[in-house]
């Protein structure tokens, strides 16, 4: 098994064996994706803060309500 390689390293041989310009493409390609990923988690967050809020489970206060908070 230690002469296989990873599929991670496959991926990173398939990269290189590409010419300057498709690696800048897939780059490109993948920082895209990469920000619309994060933007559906962040979307998914807020709609789960915004449900919270809606049940009553969020609190407001201070950073020394906070910790006053935690000392009980």
């Amino acid at each position: 098994m230690a002469n296989q390689t990873s599929a991670f390293q496959q991926a990173i041989d398939a990269v290189e064996a590409l010419s300057l310009a498709d690696q800048e493409m897939l780059l490109d390609i993948l920082q895209k994706r990469l920000a619309y990923h994060r933007q559906k988690v962040l979307l998914q967050e807020i709609a789960e803060v915004r449900q919270e809020y809606v049940q009553g489970n969020v609190q407001f206060g201070t950073v020394a309500d906070f910790l006053a908070e935690l000392d009980d």
